[in-house]
């Protein structure tokens, strides 16, 4: 019996519908592979980061005591000089001039005076004798005193010329960076008004910065839990600085010095803090960020940075079942720490947390967990900022 054309049509329907199941049925993939781990637990610091710059511990404005022509310049723009380098002459044709006549001075007031001496001497005898009255002894008194005080001034008359002839030279006096020359060779100096140069020590280098009135209560909280005073040399606090370079480690000093009282119209104190600066590295002037412990040590939970996402206004972080399902925790990050983000709440440390791969995961899914070990720091991150906390 030969088959109608609807007939083929049908069988071909009963046919195909059950290859369709079929082929759904082993196109349906696995759950998605992801990256679990633990969170990271230990012993941790917090810090609070500020702006703030270098500045020379001492910085001096080389100036002439006398005045006259600059005649030498004995130091090239820039340089390193140590204390006591010479770095300028001014002319010293008047002042040698000047020495030699207080000098002059000073050798005819010891004559007078020799002359006067003897002349006492002679006088006294013969007034011991009878052959001299009392007034004529007194007289010849009065003249060795007199002479007496004209050596001494000739002779401070003398020391002067010579302190001024010795300032003619003028040296460095602290060692450390020399800036350009501002005044040329032939040019007039006023004594005690010109500015030849500029000389800042560059070791160690100070850094300021300033800090609100919040942080610094809990920066003199953390001080006295220490046994120190954070008014008095700064507390000590251990500190570490960043500078623009990302290739430059963090440079490491202590907190020495706060100001006394708190500024009334920007409510903050200025702090000062003190670097070793041997490789002269630091600048004055230079721009750095401050990274200031803000707390005592504390157990905390970190986790990365890329384990934390958001859910409208909220931080969370993807937590696998033992069911390897996924549901989610809402957290509060905190500062950045070892290469971490700290959590101040939400998690006990417990959990697994989807630490690579947030993308393919979503709350209520199954997953194929695969397990890793964070270590305890992480070198591969960009640099530290622990800063204000986030989520606060």
């Amino acid at each position: 019996m030969p088959f109608s054309l609807r007939h083929l049509l049908a069988l071909g329907s009963i046919v195909l519908i059950p290859l369709t199941a079929n082929a759904q049925q082993a196109a349906a993939p696995p759950p998605p592979p992801v990256t679990v781990a633990k969170p990271v637990i230990r012993d941790v610091i917090d810090n609070d980061e500020f702006i703030g710059r270098f500045e020379a511990v001492d910085e001096v404005s080389v100036r002439s005591r006398v005045g006259g022509y600059l005649q030498e310049v004995h130091f090239t723009d820039g340089a390193l000089v140590k204390q006591g380098d010479l770095l300028f002459v001014i002319d010293q044709r008047p002042f040698v001039t000047a020495l030699n006549e207080a000098n002059a001075a000073l050798e005819v007031a010891k004559s007078t005076q020799t002359y006067a001496e003897a002349q006492f001497n002679r006088a006294e005898s013969l007034a011991t004798n009878g052959s001299q009255s009392v007034s004529t002894l007194d007289d010849r008194r009065r003249e060795w005193i007199t002479a007496q005080a004209n050596v001494r001034g000739a002779q401070a008359t003398a020391d002067r010329a010579a302190l001024d002839m010795e300032y003619t030279r003028i040296t460095a006096p602290l060692s450390g960076r020399i800036d350009r020359r501002l005044i040329s060779v032939g040019n007039l100096v006023q004594a005690d008004q010109s500015i030849l140069t500029t000389i800042v020590s560059l070791d160690p280098i100070d850094f300021y910065f300033d800090v609100d009135e919040r942080r610094l209560l809990n920066f003199a909280d953390t001080a006295r839990k220490q046994g120190k005073d954070l008014q008095l040399g700064g507390g000590g606090v251990n500190v570490s600085v960043t500078i623009s370079d990302p290739t430059a480690k963090p440079f490491t000093g202590k907190l020495d010095f706060a100001e006394n009282r708190i500024d009334n119209q920007s409510g903050t104190i200025r702090i000062r803090a003190r670097f070793a600066n041997p490789d002269l590295v630091l600048q004055p002037g230079l721009f750095g960020r401050i990274q200031v412990a803000a707390s005592n040590t504390y157990k905390a939970i970190l986790v990365p940075d890329e384990a934390i996402g958001s859910d409208q206004n909220e931080r969370v972080v993807f937590v696998v079942g033992a069911d390897g399902k996924v549901s989610t925790k809402a957290v509060r990050p905190g500062p950045r720490l070892y290469g971490y983000r700290v959590i101040r709440e939400g998690l006990d440390g417990t959990e697994t947390l989807i630490v690579n791969g947030l993308m393919r995961a979503r709350p209520g899914a199954t997953i194929t967990p695969q397990m890793t070990e964070l270590p305890q720091e992480r070198r591969d991150t960009p640099p530290e900022s622990a800063g204000t906390e986030s989520g606060q």
